[in-house]
């Protein structure tokens, strides 16, 4: 069920050397070809990186929160074509909760590195990197990068106890 998944799911940033198998990099792409979307739209667009300079160069797009990227023997950088919907960017990140759910589901980790909105470097934005970094249209717009491999530790799961029921509220808003 979902929800023992969801239950022991954790952030992974470290990974072990080994490669992701095929069978699991077309598991991963299929569950991510089947997010949904907005009006069946769909704007995703999925790079697949497991060329290790290249993953090294993802790891740089910013300069916090992407370094752990470099371990990573598989990237999927998450873009959407922003010309198709203006909804792109949720669409974009269901199909990045997605991934990482899959990750989880065939036990590699993985870890969300958010690029959208976010500086490369005072002259440019991560995006404008990304951009010429990956030869990607003007359209193509990157939410974010996953990194995903074997985890290199067990974390455990998140508590019961350390979920926000106070951010739950019933009818009505309330403090």
């Amino acid at each position: 069920m979902l929800i023992k998944l969801l239950r022991k799911r954790r952030s992974i940033r470290r990974f072990s050397n080994q490669a992701v198998s095929r069978q699991d990099l077309d598991l991963l792409l299929e569950a991510a070809l089947r997010s949904p979307s907005s009006k069946g739209i769909n704007p995703w667009e999925f790079l697949v990186i497991q060329e290790q300079e290249t993953i090294r160069q993802l790891a740089t797009a910013k300069p916090h929160g992407a370094a752990f990227l470099k371990n990573a023997p598989l990237a999927v950088v998450v873009c959407a074509d922003s010309s198709k919907t203006d909804v792109w960017v949720e669409d974009a990140s269901i199909a990045a909760l997605i991934l990482h759910l899959a990750a989880a589901d065939l036990g590699l980790g993985s870890c969300w590195a958010q690029i959208r909105l976010r500086e490369h470097d005072a002259e440019k934005s991560a995006q404008e990197y990304l951009s010429r970094l990956l030869n990607l249209p003007e359209q193509i717009m990157v939410e974010a990068i996953i990194g995903i491999g074997h985890p290199v530790e067990e974390k455990p799961g998140h508590s019961e106890e350390s979920l926000l029921q106070n951010q739950v509220h019933f009818e009505r808003f309330s403090n």
